[in-house]
């Protein structure tokens, strides 16, 4: 029987891996006694955030990801640097970024008011990520809940795990295959650039270099992303629907109209060319799937029972 202390209370229950060794399972009803309201007060501040600017729910669902890909869902990507360690927002993948950190501290300071040393930061992570999704139009999906908060980041471990824009195809598999995830999992995870903007700098290289784009698609992009300067200057992931959870991602790759190297890599006459067919032409199974890889994600190597703390501030240690 395995446990993990889920705010001030035992949540006990039994999970078994393929070897039969019990390990600590986050469980969705974890604060239905400790903290009923904690999932409210998460939504309701979601919802007032994404209102007022729909870039930040792909914001708080990109946080979650970048979170869970570096030693497991932990929030360990809110903590500032220290004496002691260089966070992960500094690593190449986050630095100058990463956003939505003010809506996490506001969600964190309204949950503490309500409950006091409950609520990780970790979990406040995976449930804003959901209800980013679901604010914006897309599939929801239950949140277990319990991961505990770590005290430490690495640098060099978000360096190494968080996969590049520049990736091609084989580099993404290996990628999420290092994660558990196998390739439907990766390209339907993918699928979250159906919302968000990219800047130039990760792009540039292929709109001026690559023969897998449609020419008018490349050419309207050049304006805003010159063949040199304007690096930091944006465009929607997603070239239709940029503000909405839909499938448009995937039919936008049918069209050679990805925006990333890695995002068109998805259909270049490989693997998952298939793949990309079907969620392009049946969002539902897009849907059922992206939330199946959520779930598969929110359980990456959580910190449970004694192990890690719930912080107070989710920049920082107690």
């Amino acid at each position: 029987m395995a446990f993990h202390l889920c705010g001030h209370i035992y949540c006990f229950s039994i999970l078994f891996s393929l070897f039969a060794i019990a390990s600590p399972q986050l469980t969705s009803d974890c604060y239905e006694t400790t903290c009923p309201q904690s999932l409210s007060i998460i939504r309701s501040a979601v919802i007032s955030a994404v209102s007022k600017e729909h870039r930040m729910g792909a914001s708080l669902l990109r946080l979650h990801f970048h979170d869970c890909f570096v030693n497991g869902c932990d929030a360990s990507v809110l903590l500032d640097d220290t004496s002691t360690f260089t966070g992960e927002k500094s690593a190449g993948a986050n630095v100058n970024s990463l956003r939505g950190f003010d809506v996490i501290d506001d969600i964190k300071t309204k949950v503490e008011a309500a409950c006091p040393g409950v609520v990780s930061c970790a979990d406040i992570l995976a449930i804003a990520a959901r209800d980013s999704v679901a604010a914006l139009g897309g599939p929801s999906w239950n949140v277990g809940l319990g991961r505990r908060d770590s005290t430490t980041a690495s640098k060099d471990a978000a360096t190494k795990d968080i996969p590049s824009p520049l990736m091609d195809l084989s580099a993404l598999i290996s990628a999420f295959a290092n994660k558990g995830f196998n390739t439907k999992e990766m390209v339907a995870l993918s699928g979250a650039h159906t919302t968000g903007q990219a800047k130039c700098q990760f792009f540039r290289g292929r709109i001026y270099n690559e023969t897998i784009i449609e020419s008018n698609f490349a050419t309207s992009l050049k304006s805003n992303c010159p063949s040199t300067g304007g690096d930091s200057n944006l465009s929607p992931l997603d070239v239709t629907t940029s503000v909405i959870f839909d499938n448009a991602y995937f039919t936008n790759l049918v069209k050679q109209k990805g925006l990333l190297h890695s995002d068109q890599q998805l259909f270049s006459g490989g693997s998952t060319d298939s793949m990309v067919t079907t969620y392009s032409n049946n969002p539902q199974s897009f849907y059922a799937d992206f939330a199946s890889a959520m779930v598969k994600m929110g359980n990456l190597s959580p910190l449970t029972g004694k192990s890690g703390e719930i912080r107070s501030n989710c920049h920082k240690a107690n």
